[in-house]
């Protein structure tokens, strides 16, 4: 059974800074591309940062030069690192792997960025 498990997240101070992590027990990890998305209280869930198989990457607007999505296929795992983090930045965050057909999501880990 594919399993993503996301962690490292917390409560973090406004322009403080948090490292998420997405670990995957797929067997061809660096085929998949790997997205992060957050979903707020009330709001829709939103693409944050998503990095294809070659490394290449995109960003949404909103966190564009505070974020960075990285991978290391080695440990299967995928990283967002999260600077200058404001209380908008407040939600869920999980990790998506795709791969044509093939399609997964971990359970989310909550980030709160609060006074």
């Amino acid at each position: 059974q594919v399993q993503l498990v996301e962690s490292g997240g917390g409560l973090v101070q406004p322009g403080g800074s948090l490292r998420l992590s997405c670990t995957a027990s797929l067997s061809i990890f660096s085929l998949y591309a790997i997205s992060w998305y957050r979903q707020a209280p009330g709001k829709q869930r939103e693409l944050v940062a998503g990095i294809t198989s070659s490394g290449a990457t995109n960003y949404a607007d909103s966190v564009k030069g505070r974020f960075t999505i990285s991978r290391d296929d080695a440990k299967k795992t995928v990283y967002l690192q999260m600077n200058s983090l404001k209380p908008e930045d407040t939600a869920v965050y999980s990790c998506n792997a795709r791969y044509y057909a093939y399609n997964f999501w971990g359970q989310g880990t909550q980030v709160t960025v609060s006074s």
